[in-house]
């Protein structure tokens, strides 16, 4: 029987890294291009606190696994 071989064990983090950096990259491009009446607060924490903490327990989650 052939060996399976070892795949790297945090591929599903930057994967979801990479699509989070483009939806990320689409929604500043929305707010923009859109002059979204979205006050500043609410802006920031689309676009940079909900992602961080996702890829923060997107982390956590595939480190326990190990």
């Amino acid at each position: 029987m052939a060996q399976a071989s070892k795949r790297q064990p945090l591929l599903p983090w930057i994967i979801g890294v990479a699509v989070v950096i483009l939806a990320d990259i689409w929604v500043v491009q929305r707010m923009f291009a859109t002059d979204c009446p979205a006050p500043g607060i609410v802006e920031a924490i689309v676009v940079i606190v909900i992602p961080v903490v996702y890829l923060a327990l997107m982390f956590l989650t595939f480190k326990s696994q190990g």
